[in-house]
């Protein structure tokens, strides 16, 4: 059994962060369980291409309000607590934080911990 608090993530290789974004990755590659499960902060103003090449994403906010852009369609979703956003075709978007927005997110397969955003936003 896994048994992880927020805070045993701290300074360790889970803690990632970068410019009005903080994410604490609960679960890894080494934990055997196949997912990453992600608590995350993206502070007001927040902006970023994104896109899971190798990766599926699925995220739920649990607060603060946004905006997804589907990238290859040019669809604006609003985003705000409740509502759930998937990459299931590796989509590539761009998330807007109007607020301070907090998102729990899932990956498969699971992050090594290694992961770096390229210049096109791929992970």
């Amino acid at each position: 059994m896994i048994v992880k608090t927020l805070e045993d993530v701290l300074g360790t290789k889970g803690e990632a962060h970068g410019d009005k974004w903080h994410s604490l990755r609960l679960l890894h590659e080494e934990d055997g369980m196949g997912v990453t499960l992600t608590d995350s902060i993206l502070e007001a103003g927040f902006e970023m291409r994104l896109w899971q090449k190798h990766h599926f994403e699925a995220c739920y906010c649990l607060e603060g309000e946004g905006t997804l852009e589907e990238l290859d369609t040019g669809t604006v979703h609003k985003i705000m607590p409740g509502t759930l956003y998937a990459m299931n075709k590796h989509d590539r978007h761009f998330i807007r934080a109007k607020t301070r927005m907090r998102v729990v997110c899932t990956f498969y397969p699971a992050l090594t911990g290694e992961e770096k955003h390229d210049e096109d936003g791929s992970l």
